[in-house]
Formats: C-alpha cells, structure tokens, sequence
C-alpha cells in the first residue's frame, strides 16, 4: 500500500482537502544536484543507467514534499529501442541522422521485444521503486505516437513539423503504419512498466496542438486512445496534450482518469469542457515560476481555488524551464501542501 495515495484518490475523484501536487520534469535540470551529474554524463548515459535515472528520479523527492514521482527518462527510448538512432545534440536537442521519409523506411521498423530493448528502464524502475518503499506514487511516461512521429520524420525538434505533417498528408499509408507500429510499441512498454510498479502512467502529446481538430483526431487522438483502452484495464491513466483544448470534450469521453491542461485554458473552461467527468490537472505557466516567491504562491491559491480540490492535481502547464530558481519551485510546491479554502 501507498503510504501518501493523494494522487491515486485525485483519480479516483475522491474529495480532498488539498490536491496533490508534482510537477512535469521535477526530475532534473533545475536542481544543482542535478546538473553536477549532467556535468558528467551524456543525456541517454543517464536514462540507460538503472543506478542514474533511480537517482535522478528520488532527488527532488528528497528535497521537497511531492506527492508522487515520476521517472527519468525520456519519450524518444521508445523509437530507439526501434531501431531509430536518436542522439541527444548540445544546443540542438533530438537529432536523427537518417529520418524516416518513405513507405520503404517505414516497413524497415521493428515492433520490438520491450523487455529486450528496454530492460534498462524496467530496472530503473525496480531500484526507483526500492528507494520510495512506497511512501508515493511512481508515475511511468511514453509520449504519443504523433508527437513521436514528429520526431522520427523532421529528425529534430522544430516550430512547426512541416516535413512530419506534410508526410502525413502526403503519404497517408506510410504515416498510419508508422503510428500503428509505434502505437502497438508503446502500448507493449507501458504495460511491462505497471508490471514493474507504475503506479500511474502519463502519456505526452507534445506536439498535438500542431495539428487542426480534424487532423488531430486522424492522426494523434485514436492511437492515444488505445494505448488508454489498454493501459486503463490496469492502473489509472493521464493524458497530457499540450495546446489541444480543442479535443478536451472528446477526451472526456475516453477511459482516461486524468486530462493534463496547459496554461491556454482557464480552471473553469476546462472544468465546462470536460464536463467535469474528469480529473484535470495542471496548469500553471512554467514562466510563471520566474515571477518571486510571494507572487507564486498567491497564483497557486488562485489557480486551486479555480479548479477545486477534487478531482484537480496541482501541476504546471508544462516542464519546469531549466533556469528556475529551486527556492521557486519550493515556493509553489508549498503553496499546494499549505492550501486552505477561502
């Protein structure tokens, strides 16, 4: 049993007194403990040493009273672990020497043994797991198929995927074997990672917000939604999709515990859109971590205040900005932990 189940009663939309709070990235870049073994270690060095991403994963739970934790790692292992060579690039970020362009290069892909290829993370997660002796959560991760496509088609991060939607458009078949593929990977990834103690799984649409509501739903939307009608028969499942506010009524209707928001939305319009079925989470502005101390935990209340304390898990709107400064983040993680009605 859980000692601290806060966020698994968010799910179930028990009534609570606080939410619970956890922050996306809260493993890593921010913390000077962090950066000391990033100075050592290249970035996939550290995701494919079970002893480095455990540590990485229990450092800010050390630090301040989180609710849950999430793993480190990162969403390109999945198309690694498919044969797709990405590197991490100083100053440039994903890089795929040879992108995936054609009918061709896509048959060549692999649905993939996960235990095989993804073993390291498995183990991560055992000595994440021995570390927390269940005192919270452990949150498991894989971003979505679109937004992994993105990837595996530009080669690189970008503004705007052109060269990964106009794939798509072009090249239809290619582009929904791809996601098929993909999709029966990730779907195969999560399940081992419940096996292995994921007490909660997010799936990350990075990049849905790209598409327009129509190309959403054909190319991101149902593949998520069956790697939730999977993943849902076991263990609750929250799906963040940045700038997709658009798709909350229809992912309201999904077997998904939560919906992440990001900060394009207010507490209200969400909750209307959602219908309130769902457990909402987010949305605070990472930026807005940059603003002092005092002025983060006033808009911590507000934003709480906005959604309630049922059915809400205090988070941001997205990752923490790797220039914040640690006493923020704690300002509002506590303003979350010592918020009161009224």
């Amino acid at each position: 049993m859980i000692k601290n189940d806060l966020l698994l009663k968010a799910l179930r939309g028990e009534e609570l007194e606080r939410p619970p709070v956890w922050m996306m990235r809260q493993a890593g870049r921010y913390l000077p403990e962090f950066i000391q073994l990033r100075d050592k270690y290249d970035f996939f060095t550290r995701c494919q040493t079970p002893e480095l991403a455990a540590e990485i994963t229990v450092q800010p739970i050390r630090r301040f009273p989180l609710d849950a934790a999430i793993l480190f790692s990162d969403i390109l292992v999945v198309p690694q672990a498919m044969g797709m060579n990405f590197e991490m690039r100083p100053g440039v970020g994903p890089w795929l020497e040879n992108p995936i362009r054609t009918l061709q290069d896509v048959e060549k892909i692999p649905v993939v043994d996960v235990e095989e290829e993804l073993g390291y993370v498995y183990a991560a997660m055992d000595l994440t797991k021995k570390e927390l002796n269940d005192s919270i959560p452990l949150i498991g991760f894989a971003g979505s198929p679109w937004t992994i496509l993105c990837y595996a088609v530009e080669g690189q991060g970008s503004k705007s995927f052109d060269k990964a939607k106009s794939f798509c458009f072009q090249n239809p078949i290619a582009a929904h074997m791809l996601l098929e593929k993909i999709t029966q990977t990730t779907i195969d990834y999560l399940l081992k990672k419940v096996e292995h103690g994921a007490n909660v799984i997010q799936i990350f649409d990075s990049w849905g917000g790209m598409l327009s509501p129509a190309d959403y739903d054909e190319f991101s939307w149902k593949y998520i939604e069956r790697i939730v009608d999977e993943l849902a028969k076991v263990v609750p499942v929250t799906v963040f999709a940045k700038g997709c506010w658009f798709a909350l009524e229809k992912m309201a209707d999904s077997k998904a515990s939560g919906l992440g928001v990001d900060w394009t939305i207010t507490p209200q319009l969400a909750r209307q859109f959602t219908g309130n079925k769902k457990t909402l989470q987010g949305n605070f502005d990472p930026s807005r971590l940059l603003s002092p101390p005092e002025k983060i935990q006033s808009m911590v209340k507000e934003m709480i205040d906005g959604f309630g304390t049922t059915k809400y898990i205090a988070n941001l709107g997205h990752g923490i900005l790797p220039n914040v400064p640690v006493e923020n983040a704690q300002a509002f993680i506590e303003a979350v932990v010592n918020y009161k009605k009224g």
